[in-house]
């Protein structure tokens, strides 16, 4: 199953005590590179997020956004620092007895001195919060995939319908080629016979020279290794996983037998196939930088 690097997926889960929203976007990478976005409190959950991003997507540019709020009214707690107020006390007591004043301190004035009452954030349920979380994930993991499958696939036909015209040009040269051969030997046969007029031909010398022209534009061995490489594609885009990769290796391979086509040609019908044969490759390894 081809997949696209690029895709975008949401998803959200919320509950009278929490609400967790997920989105993430790609776009085309030559490897996988995660960029996470998200409150300080879930920081503690990176290495997780990633490890599950990674089962899902192989390559791309990833960019993950995740938003946290908490419902929950009883989070804080209010403490009473015990030592702390005694020590206010403790050294009021002295400061009374040092300068002869009264000691008017009551327990409303001494409650509102520095962290004799604190608010103290309640440990949250790790394991709870990464339910919800990694359900957040995979829930925008679903919808992302769906996209990257749904992209592949589009990219996979368009490539087909490309692999198949190339098919038919390659056809087309190795159907002229003998074609050619035919036409030069006439060609030099008929110019032979012009220059000598009525003496007679060598034959064995004609037949020299044509084999000598066949071996300089003799193109077999590129069409049977561009078949190979446009079956190769074509078996490649039924794999599944990762395939990015070896097919942009293929359409290099491909690429080179087409330039050497190109180069052999002296006949403009031939040379017209191998340039359309050259841009259909382009058109493909333009395409499969978008395939995962």
């Amino acid at each position: 199953m081809v997949k696209s690097m690029t895709g975008f997926g949401h998803f959200e889960v919320s509950d009278k005590d929490r609400r967790i929203a997920v989105e993430m976007k790609a776009v085309n990478h030559r490897y996988l590179d995660i960029n996470i976005k998200m409150p300080k409190k879930l920081s503690y959950f990176e290495a997780s997020i990633r490890s599950l991003i990674k089962e899902h997507a192989g390559r791309g540019k990833l960019d993950v956004f995740i938003t946290y709020e908490d419902f929950t009214e009883n989070n804080f707690c209010l403490k009473y620092n015990k030592d702390i107020a005694a020590a206010y006390l403790s050294y009021i007591k002295e400061m009374a007895e040092d300068f002869s004043i009264e000691n008017d301190v009551r327990v409303s004035v001494l409650s509102r001195y520095p962290e004799v009452f604190t608010l103290e954030e309640q440990d949250i349920d790790e394991k709870e919060l990464w339910g919800d979380l990694q359900k957040a994930l995979l829930g925008a993991l679903e919808e992302f995939n769906e996209a990257r499958v749904k992209e592949g696939e589009n990219l996979k036909k368009d490539i087909i319908v490309k692999l198949d015209e190339m098919l038919e040009d390659v056809s087309y040269i190795e159907k002229r080629a003998p074609e050619i051969i035919e036409e030069y030997r006439n060609k030099l046969k008929d110019r032979v016979s012009e220059l000598l007029s009525d003496a007679g031909i060598d034959e064995s010398r004609i037949l020299t020279e044509v084999t000598i022209y066949a071996d300089k534009i003799c193109v077999d061995e590129e069409i049977v290794r561009l078949k190979s490489h446009i079956n190769a594609t074509k078996d490649a885009l039924s794999e599944e996983g990762s395939v990015g990769r070896k097919l942009d290796f293929i359409a290099q391979e491909m690429n080179r037998e087409a330039n050497t086509i190109l180069s052999k040609s002296n006949d403009l019908s031939t040379s017209d196939k191998a340039i359309d044969l050259k841009t259909n490759i382009e058109k493909v390894r333009e395409q499969i930088q978008n395939i995962e």
